[in-house]
């Protein structure tokens, strides 16, 4: 089996070289003009797969510069997210075969809905900043390009298993299928269930992807179908911070979700959990896709697509009965589903001319959105006042996107040894949002309609010469806010219809200069960037009763940095990759209240403090690092993966006591390819992977309530991630 390793743009494959990847090729794709930058990663299906033990995405990508991956579960099985330059991920632009598939009103993705779907990539694309026009939100940290599937002329199958410690287990199957006539054929299933590092947050997934493609000379049509559904154990609610790190021997599995008390018959009280504190959820997908080529330098390229998800969460907690729309001010414990029904429908278009000195793309798209949400109190102590199958909410929403692009580059010197183009690339998008009904946060009437219009102007520069890559590009990118930047700071007065804390729109003006050396030994490149943002909506460390964070906007904020990545082949059998990020994230002139209260046991009010200054942005370490070593010899590979993220503050006060403390894991990696000769036989590879093999207790995400105490402690809560934990397979190929 070939080994591979990839950091910032540097790859290595099996071979006697080091090959600097710049493009991303694909048979049928609505591709972008692709253009030659410093800032962005591009890994293959066998690159995505070689620690895949039934970890989401975001931790398959750990060894893209300036990401940080997180999970609920503490082990990546159940709901994960990541951040890229200290962006989270609803500000992440992410697209499969060209296909939006952030959630329009979220605008997140949610990696637990479709497991495993790394299997079924043939490339993944990781573009830090701004980049080329996309379809879907604007990128204001990163954009993830997707493809899936596989043009190949020979079949082949592929079984694999692994397991490990938390009861975790991953089977998956998958077929190539060359059909006679230029047909094609993928298919996949997988099967991913684990108990969770955290107590009660176990999870049952599974997922699937088909297509059929017809491969022609001059045309190419696939159709694909894929789709997944999840069952996981809650784990947002968080610990203390002694739980989190295993201070004073405390319990790191501990899960206060569903916890309750209860009486027994002596008066004495005892802990209990809802054992069904749960979140349920299926999303289905329909693409087709059609690429023609009229001459060798015309091509056009149009899909169209369609996603259906449903689903809802269980809690039992005790809350206020207004909180379920009921007239009483008393509190009770309460079982309660948010539901949620929606629909996803548009279309992509492209057309694309290719010559020696100049490539033009133009082309669009335009989306639908129609989302359902309403919630039930299914159960409540109080039986006297619960009327039978109390809805208590219910609200739509309708999201329209359209946009209109062009974009160009220029082979202004075209040499075999030396290349200098400039791109240009401008992009009109349309957004209208409407929604009506209840409000979840406060049971008001909360009706809206609200429209964007923005220009999104891209222009850069690209030097090649003999293994040199200078490259400058400057971007702006507009972005509008999401459901829960609404519904968490808008107030609606329906005596005046009129709003208040309306959110803003968000602009992004980023600026990267790159450079890199390609040797056939080694590679070294430089990436500086300045991405400075107006209006931008930083989260502030709160977050609401499903563990989303809330946000607020800033007038003035900037993040900027220096991404160094690096790679040498020391022997023919032994590589080195390494990536160091070092930033600096700021918002200027920042105003803050802070409530004050006496102590964690009374909570008596005694008055406000306030933050005003410069101040670092939440969630935004100034120093990430990783460091790869893989060895490749006689059938063996072995990968040795640490990962370093400096100190993050879970809040904008820059208050040591809310704050997540530094850490450092290490992977390891183990496969061994068993030496059968006999052609007529499978390939057969064994493989162990170690993760935390140091045993680091650490947590990767928190939040804080915006609130001190008299001794200056903070209410914050952390998210503890499992120490080591080994899992352990097979992968069978025919």
């Amino acid at each position: 089996m070939a080994a591979y390793v990839a950091a910032s743009g540097v790859a290595f494959a099996n071979t006697d070289t080091l090959t600097f990847v710049r493009e991303l090729d694909e048979v049928v794709v609505n591709a972008p003009v692709a253009q030659v930058t410093n800032n962005h990663t591009t890994l293959n299906n066998e690159q995505l797969n070689q620690s895949n033990a039934g970890q989401n995405l975001p931790f398959l990508l750990a060894s893209t510069p300036a990401l940080i991956a997180t999970s609920d579960d503490g082990l990546g099985i159940g709901y994960t997210y990541f951040r890229i330059r200290g962006t989270d991920h609803t500000r992440i632009n992410m697209t499969l075969n060209d296909v939006p598939l952030n959630d329009s009103e979220s605008q997140t993705v949610f990696w637990v809905n479709m497991t495993d779907m790394a299997s079924s990539m043939s490339s993944i694309n990781v573009q830090r900043g701004v980049g080329t026009s996309i379809n879907g939100t604007s990128s204001f940290g990163a954009s993830v390009n997707m493809q899936t599937g596989e043009n190949d002329t020979l079949s082949h199958y592929t079984i694999a298993f692994n397991g490990g410690m938390y009861n975790t287990f991953r089977e998956m199957v998958s077929a190539h299928i060359a059909l006679p006539s230029h047909w094609q054929a993928n298919a996949r299933f997988s099967k991913v269930n684990s108990d969770g590092f955290l107590y009660r947050t176990a999870s049952d997934l599974y997922s699937y992807y088909g297509d059929l493609g017809w491969y022609g000379n001059r045309t190419q049509v696939v159709a694909r179908f894929f789709g997944g559904s999840e069952k996981t154990g809650m784990g947002w609610d968080g610990v203390d911070y002694n739980t989190a790190y295993g201070i004073g021997g405390a319990d790191r599995r501990y899960n206060p979700a569903g916890e309750y008390t209860t009486i027994s018959a002596d008066g004495s009280d005892s802990t209990a959990y809802y054992l069904n504190q749960t979140d349920n959820y299926a999303q289905q997908h329909a693409q087709l896709s059609i690429n023609h080529h009229f001459t060798p330098q015309w091509s056009l390229s149009a899909t169209a697509h369609y996603t259906h998800g449903a689903g809802y969460y269980e809690q039992y907690k005790r809350k206020k009965l207004s909180y379920w729309g009921l007239p009483y001010s008393h509190k009770a414990y309460g079982m309660y589903r948010k539901h949620l029904n929606n629909h996803f429908f548009g279309g992509v278009l492209s057309a694309k001319y290719v010559s020696e000195a100049i490539d033009l793309q133009f082309g669009g798209a335009a989306n639908h959105y129609l989302g359902d949400h309403f919630g039930t109190l299914n159960y409540l102590e109080d039986t006297l006042v619960l009327p039978i199958n109390h809805e208590y909410y219910r609200n739509d929403a309708h999201k329209t996107d359209a946009n209109i692009y062009v974009k160009a580059n220029w082979r202004i010197i075209n040499r075999a040894q030396e290349k200098l183009s400039l791109y240009a690339d401008l992009q009109y998008r349309y957004v209208r949002y409407e929604r009506n009904g209840m409000n979840d946060e406060d049971m008001t009437e909360w009706p809206l309609k609200v429209d964007f219009h923005f220009f999104n102007p891209k222009a850069g520069l690209t030097y090649q010469n003999r293994g040199h890559l200078l490259s400058a590009s400057f971007a702006i990118a507009n972005r509008e806010p999401s459901r829960n930047n609404y519904k968490e700071n808008v107030v609606f007065d329906s005596s005046t219809n009129t709003y208040a804390g309306l959110p803003h729109a968000e602009r992004l003006y980023d600026y990267e200069l790159g450079y890199t050396y390609s040797h056939p030994r080694f590679a070294v490149g430089a990436n500086l960037y300045l991405m400075d943002y107006d209006n931008q909506l930083v989260l502030t460390g709160e977050y609401n009763d499903v563990g989303a964070y809330k946000t607020k906007n800033v007038k003035d904020s900037y993040r900027m940095g220096a991404e160094i990545t690096a790679g040498v082949k020391i022997t023919d059998w032994l590589r080195w990759d390494m990536n160091v990020v070092a930033s600096r994230n700021k918002i200027l002139n920042y105003h803050q209240y802070i409530d004050l209260y006496d102590d964690q046991d009374n909570w008596n009010w005694v008055g406000q403090d306030s933050v005003v200054g410069t101040t670092t942005i939440a969630f935004s370490p100034s120093i990430t690092a990783m460091s790869l070593f893989t060895f490749d010899i006689a059938g063996f590979t072995a990968t040795v993966q640490t990962n370093v993220v400096g100190k993050q503050y879970l809040d904008n006060t820059e208050d040591e006591n809310a704050m997540l403390r530094a850490y450092s894991t290490t992977n390891l990696n183990l496969q061994y390819q068993l030496p059968i000769a006999n052609s007529q036989c499978p390939d057969i590879r064994l493989l162990c992977q170690i993760n935390n093999i140091f045993n680091a207790k650490y947590a990767n995400n928190g939040g804080a309530e915006a609130s001190r105490f008299m001794d200056d402690s903070r209410c914050c809560w952390y998210y503890a991630q499992a120490g080591i934990n080994v899992h352990a397979g097979f992968v069978v190929e025919f």
